[in-house]
């Protein structure tokens, strides 16, 4: 029994010997991305919501009854367009009236400048005349305004909405209730909220040359509707109110829109995307090659002069589809651990090799603002 175990041990230690060495841990891959610089298109999308460029609400400017209605309720109208007629009689009967005094007042007025002229009557009377003939020549024009103000016209291009009075009513001078409201519509304005923060960083960034905008209120604006689906004309960015909404912290921007069709209607709501100006230096990396520490701050692994990766906090700007833009951190030239980061810690030995390109590691050149 002991002569077997001693021959079994021999042969373990044969098949022991003949066997290969454990093999060590191998070093983890690690595919990396050269950071380098390139323009970066800045957008935001905001929200807004569309308005009409001139808004009028039409009001009688004489009381009478309504005779007509002279429009289609939805319809467009241009300026001086008939919308109403009101019942012009009693007006006519004024203007005659007024014509007719004037008619009496303009003889006696001539007969007395002649008589002047032969000192046949004194001056006082002469004057007496001339003024009636004053005031009975100002009260036909008032008449005749009265009376071309039964028939109110359009005083803006644009769409009509409903009429809120009809055939038969009575209306009175400059009252409350409009009639109906016109709404200039092309071109239409879309109004948006842009944080103030998000503003003042643009700015700065601006006056520290970092940021290329072109010019003051030379932005291009996109819309995308409430469907989903993009207006097919681009807007220009009209001006930047001057306050702050103290409620909601935004300030708000105007853009104008053509709108020939009239496919934009006032309230629709809208997402607006506006060009906000160009970064000639920016860095653009893979989001998935962003890790968060646990102040919950940006950080990325890259690769050092020995093959080791390093943990590196960055600050991000915008997000640009699966990417995100570098602001501090990092350096054209340097290397960013993009792929295998599953098997990777800081300042571990990395097998170092260029990342395989695609949707997750190819920068795109258009920006949007980073999530909160």
């Amino acid at each position: 029994m002991v002569r077997n175990t001693s021959v079994i041990v021999a042969i373990a230690a044969v098949l022991s010997a003949c066997s290969p060495p454990q093999q060590q841990q191998m070093t983890p891959m690690a595919g990396f991305i050269v950071v380098k610089e390139q323009p970066v298109q800045l957008t935001s999308e905001l929200p807004g919501r569309t308005d009409p460029t001139a808004v009028s609400e039409v009001r009688p400017q004489v009381s009478g009854i309504i005779k007509a209605r002279l429009f289609t309720e939805g319809g467009t109208v241009t300026v001086g367009q008939p919308l109403y007629q009101i019942d012009p009689a009693p007006y006519q009967a004024a203007y005659d009236s007024a014509a007719a005094t004037l008619s009496a007042a303009k003889t006696k007025a001539s007969r007395f400048a002649d008589l002047l002229k032969a000192s046949a009557i004194a001056p006082q009377d002469n004057d007496n005349a001339q003024s009636a003939y004053l005031q009975a020549k100002a009260a036909l024009e008032t008449a005749r305004i009265n009376l071309a103000y039964t028939r109110i016209t359009a005083p803006i291009p644009g769409r009509i909405g409903a009429s809120t009075v009809t055939v038969g009513a009575l209306v009175t001078a400059n009252q409350a209730n409009s009639l109906a409201t016109i709404s200039t519509l092309d071109p239409i304005y879309v109004d948006i909220d842009q944080s103030s923060s998000e503003l003042l960083a643009l700015e700065r960034s601006a006056q520290k040359g970092q940021i290329d905008r072109g010019g003051p209120l030379s932005a291009e604006v996109t819309l995308t509707l409430d469907d989903g689906s993009v207006y097919p004309q681009k807007g220009k960015l009209q001006f930047t109110d001057v306050t702050v909404d103290p409620t909601t912290g935004t300030v708000r921007l105007r853009a104008i829109f053509p709108n020939a069709s009239n496919f934009l209607l006032p309230g629709l709501y809208v997402r607006a995307t506006i060009n906000e100006g160009v970064d000639p230096h920016g860095i653009l990396i893979p989001q998935l090659s962003v890790g968060r520490n646990p102040k919950g701050e940006p950080t990325v692994l890259v690769v050092d002069a020995d093959n080791m990766a390093r943990l590196r906090q960055i600050k991000t700007g915008r997000a640009v589809d699966g990417n995100w833009q570098v602001v501090e951190g990092l350096k054209a030239g340097e290397k960013v651990i993009v792929q295998g980061l599953q098997n990777l810690r800081p300042d571990m030995k990395v097998n170092a090799m260029p990342a395989q390109t695609g949707p997750a590691t190819g920068p795109t050149p258009a920006a949007q603002p980073a999530a909160k």
